[in-house]
């Protein structure tokens, strides 16, 4: 299994700067979309609440295949967007709640893939947050600027792991909207080659506290802020691996999510076991390559 998952990161992982270069071009359009929203179904904090993934994007090249993948695969409903340049962007929703974004990308003339989930972080000044994290090691990919939502950046981290930071104009949504469920996102994860380095980069830039835990076959490090746990770091599966950031979604049995997924056009990277977490994971990747991994989740209080 190791080697399934070492083949998996460094497969999805080469080309960083090649891959910035999309996500700048990307990622700041996924932001800049010029529909109002019906934000009817959430509430939201009164303030940033520092160190939360409170946005993630899809990266794709195939847009109308995303759309027929996630649809089908967590029931989510889309609203069609426009960035500024006419780049397409959809809107994502799990009920009536904005769960994700769906931005696309020209596919490269050399058939490199670049479709992934990118998280957005909150932090309390997007300009500071970019000078910190650039003396910390890391480049930055897209360059502070203000947006519909508010202010935006995306920096590549010093082992490579691209991130995105965000400040809402609107205030983040709460916990009680943005509830782990069926359906949504649940986690968001480092796959890191060195984590006491990722932990001491991130513990500045998301105002973390950072512990470590025993964890089904390992140690893995936590990155909470005021108590929630936001965010986690686990050491990549093997060495020489460039690390990603990996978003884990919800679902009732992911076994079955796994062969729906396959079904729907995407592969399965790592089928559900006893092996992996007690059989609660499976690790896939949708008709465009991103990954992500179905988390059992269950509506009455978390995973199993």
């Amino acid at each position: 299994m190791r080697k399934q998952v070492a083949e998996l990161i460094c497969t999805v992982s080469g080309c960083r700067l090649l891959l910035a270069v999309a996500l700048l071009a990307a990622g700041i359009a996924a932001c800049t979309t010029s529909g109002r929203a019906d934000l009817a179904g959430m509430s939201f904090a009164s303030g940033p609440l520092a160190g939360k993934v409170v946005w993630r994007d899809l990266i794709t090249e195939d847009l109308d295949s995303a759309r027929r993948f996630y649809g089908g695969l967590f029931d989510w409903t889309f609203e069609d967007s426009q960035g500024p340049d006419g780049q397409e962007y959809a809107i994502a929703l799990s009920g009536n709640v904005y769960v994700a974004g769906m931005v696309a990308i020209a596919s490269p003339a050399d058939g490199t893939r670049y479709s992934r989930w990118l998280p957005y972080v909150s932090v309390t000044d997007v300009d500071d947050a970019v000078s910190e994290a650039v003396a910390g090691g890391a480049s930055v990919a897209a360059s502070a600027r203000n947006v519909n939502i508010g202010r935006i950046a995306i920096i590549v981290d010093p082992e490579g792991a691209v991130i995105g930071l965000a400040r809402s104009k609107f205030g983040d949504p709460d916990d009680r909207t943005t509830a782990p469920a069926p359906g949504r996102p649940v986690w968001t994860e480092l796959l890191s080659n060195d984590t006491v380095a990722a932990a001491k980069f991130y513990r500045a830039l998301g105002d973390y506290d950072v512990s470590t835990v025993d964890r089904r076959g390992g140690e893995y490090t936590l990155l909470t802020n005021n108590g929630e746990s936001r965010a986690g770091i686990l050491k990549n599966p093997a060495d020489n691996l460039d690390p990603v950031w990996l978003t884990y979604f919800g679902v009732d049995d992911p076994a079955a999510a796994a062969s729906r997924a396959e079904s729907l056009g995407g592969s399965i990277i790592l089928p559900a076991s006893q092996e992996l977490r007690e059989g609660t994971m499976a690790v896939v990747s949708d008709p465009s390559g991103a990954i992500l991994v179905l988390q059992k989740w269950s509506i009455s209080g978390g995973t199993s």
